[in-house]
């Protein structure tokens, strides 16, 4: 707590805030006993903190768990969602903490191994253009469509030229970049960014390394990172790559440093992603190419492969084009597009689908275990020998360029297969994205919290979940169900109020249309009829958040010429150059609305004058499509539980929070928001959601009338 004193006295322009102080002394309170590394009956801590806006959370807990893990002679792990939060505590918060607190230390972050770049791949590439460098842009070709699928024709022929020209030149500019050490193989320090087919080709990967043995290794971009962060007392991480590490040793044991999980809110959504598979079933021209590499690689080592690979990968494929020729039928029975999703309920598959879903698991299996044992004496070899190190390296890029592809089979067929309860959500996709009918099979559970319970909570022993929206409908129940932390003995919680006086500075107006939200289109007409005399009469900042990009469409076709010089909408240009522009003119005097969906409705920080309006266009309900939901919806209701009002309800509640929150930013801020949907106020749902909001003062606005802004 004196670390905590020293930080915020050392704050230019700090106020006292007692929910500030609340938060780090919880903080320091719950992690002090906690037993860290590999002990008998150890003691474990997790305590979930909703910070309001303004509380200063970054300040509370980094003070409190570094001070903590500076005396045990730990580490701290901080994860976040965005890449903003991380910036913001590389560059702001840790070199003010550094600046203040007694022990020095340093401060690092982490980034997943893909965005290092393989420095005996680019080698490999750099200006080559023959056979060696096709090798490694296998797949290009090869993104779609299964020969049973009708073909559409590309409107852009261009798209399908062979890129290699292009390619070689690109890495022809990287490796000069690097040999004269002007750039440090990290793809965020390029000045542009390489399109993601092109550096997915150059880029470090588990799959493709040979770590120590490798030539490289010393000048290695990736592991040099990984000397820094092992040198590091606090290490700034993302969920996806903390989630991504377990047990696999790219970050600090869990249950023998400190961790903070900021925004945390992502949590669920992040564990879901991580645990999901999915497979073409279109593109199959790599199995083709599979037995040519590993019968290749195995004659360049004088090895003999144990299993006939040509046989297999052919037997692999044709049980996968007869999955693709099945898949395409259920799609095609249920619609007569090429875009759609087709679900299988309760999760069950047809045996007639499973009966080829059995056999790809096998073919898989079979074949991942010959290239991992073949990949396993190239390592073996380079060990022992280190004359062959570099010629072991190639051949093992050369094998893991395969094992993506091969591991995305093997996990979800394995899954397809799987009959556990919950079932998993399963499904087929189809798109026409790339020009051509792709069809895909995907699966996924649907319960995230049993995920974070047996893969995350097990093993971390001291650990900070916070954000400014953890409570919904006034309670943290719903986020402890799905980030399985409920009824664990070892969770507390803490609700810290923002220092902000809502009631006195801001306003909920719920402008009632006559049409119900449900009748889509004549609600839509209303909402932006509305919201388009609204924006008339803005005179600084605002920003309308939109539920759909249909819906945002719509309210763009509808704007004229006075209106259209007032509004900035979301993918028109980049983000950070449209908040610039929005800035400037507000800035100068002007009016400016900015047009925005879900990921402008958290994590935009747009104070005093810039914002002084918040439009809601409608409740933000999730998709009702999403075959994750739907597969849990279907579930909970076969348990006789209500899914609208134990699952929607909630999660929607989390994301109005999340929107009324870009209204007021600080103390002095004065600011509206302005939900155009009555079941805020009319329905009993609503209420609920409301419950969890700041307390604003709330009004209703009749249909056609005027808002005084």
């Amino acid at each position: 707590m004196a670390a905590f004193d020293r930080v915020v006295a050392a704050t230019p322009g700090f106020r006292a805030r007692a929910g500030q102080r609340d938060m780090a002394l919880r903080i320091a309170t719950a992690l002090h006993d906690v037993t860290l590394g590999d002990q008998p009956d150890p003691q474990s801590a997790v305590t979930v903190i909703q910070a309001g806006t303004g509380v200063g959370k970054s300040a509370a807990y980094l003070s409190t768990t570094v001070a903590l893990a500076l005396a045990r002679k730990t580490r701290v792990v901080v994860s976040t969602a965005t890449v903003a939060l991380q910036e913001q505590l590389m560059t702001k918060d840790l070199p003010a903490l550094v600046a203040v607190i007694d022990t020095p230390f340093v401060y690092a972050l982490a980034k997943g191994r893909g965005r290092y770049v393989c420095k005996l791949k680019l080698e490999r590439l750099a200006g080559h253009a023959g056979e060696e460098g096709a090798e490694l842009f296998e797949g290009d070709d090869d993104e779609s469509a299964t020969p049973q699928a009708s073909v559409i024709q590309p409107a852009r022929g261009k798209a399908w030229q062979d890129p290699l020209e292009r390619r070689v030149a690109l890495y022809d500019s990287l490796a000069s970049a690097l040999a004269a050490g002007q750039w440090d193989g990290d793809r965020d320090s390029l000045a542009e960014q390489p399109e993601a087919r092109d550096w997915a080709t150059v880029a470090a990967e588990r799959h493709t390394c040979t770590a120590r043995h490798c030539p490289r290794f010393s000048s290695c971009s990736y592991y040099q990172a990984r000397m820094q962060l092992a040198q590091a007392q606090v290490i700034v991480a993302n969920h996806d790559l903390v989630l991504a590490s377990l047990g696999m040793k790219a970050l600090p044991e869990l249950d023998n440093c400190l961790v903070v999980f900021d925004e945390g809110h992502h949590l669920p959504a992040v564990a879901l992603d991580q645990f999901s598979s999915a497979m073409d079933l279109s593109g199959l021209r790599w199995l083709d190419k599979l037995p040519k590499i590993l019968i290749d690689v195995a004659d360049n080592m004088g090895l003999v492969l144990a299993q006939d690979i040509t046989t297999l990968a052919q037997q692999l494929k044709t049980a996968l084009l007869e999955a693709s020729r099945l898949a395409m039928e259920l799609v095609r029975g249920v619609s007569a597009g090429y875009d759609t999703v087709y679900r299988f309920k309760d999760g069950i598959v047809p045996e007639v689908m499973l009966e080829p879903f059995k056999l790809i698991h096998g073919h898989a299996v079979a074949l991942s275990d010959a290239l991992e044992a073949l990949g396993a004496e190239l390592k073996s070899r380079a060990k022992e020998d280190p004359s062959q190190a570099a010629h072991c390296s190639v051949q093992y890029a050369r094998l893991g360029q395969m094992a993506p592809k091969l591991n995305s089979v093997v996990a979800t067929s394995a899954q397809w297969l799987c009959a556990d309860e919950p079932p998993l959500a399963k499904w087929l996709k189809s798109d026409t994205g790339s020009g051509l009918v792709a069809i895909s099979a995907h699966a996924c559970p649907i319960v995230p919290g049993d995920l974070l319970r047996r893969h995350l909570w097990q093993q971390v022993r001291g650990a900070v979940v916070t954000s400014a929206s953890l409570t919904t409908c006034g309670s943290f129940d719903f986020f402890l169900g799905e980030t399985g932390l409920a009824g664990l003995p070892q969770v507390s919680t803490l609700a810290v109020e923002s220092p902000f006086d809502y009631r006195t500075q801001g306003q909920l107006i719920v402008a009632d249309t006559t049409a119900d939200p449900r009748q889509v289109d004549l609600y839509t007409t209303q909402m932006v009829a509305a919201l388009l005399a609204d924006l008339r009469e803005v005179p600084h900042g605002a920003l309308v958040l939109f539920t759909s990009r249909v819906q945002m469409q719509a309210a763009v076709s509808a704007l004229d010429a006075p209106l259209l010089e007032l509004v900035l909408v979301q993918g028109q240009m980049a983000r950070s150059r449209l908040l610039g522009i929005h800035q400037a003119r507000v800035e100068s005097g002007f009016a400016s609305v900015i047009f925005g969906l879900q990921s402008f409705g958290e994590g935009l920080d747009l104070p005093g004058l810039l914002c002084e309006t918040v439009f809601i266009a409608k409740l933000p309900f999730g998709s009702p499509s999403d075959p994750v939901d739907e597969a849990r919806a279907e579930w909970l209701k076969r348990a006789g539980r209500d899914p609208f009002s134990e699952l929607v309800v909630p999660a929607t509640g989390i994301k109005l929070l999340q929107w009324t929150g870009r209204a007021i930013r600080s103390e002095t801020d004065q600011a509206r928001v302005v939900c155009y949907d009555k079941r805020l106020l009319s329905m009993a749902y609503g209420r609920r959601m409301l419950q969890g909001l700041p307390p604003y003062a709330v009004s209703r606005r009749l249909p056609g009338a005027a808002l005084a802004l």
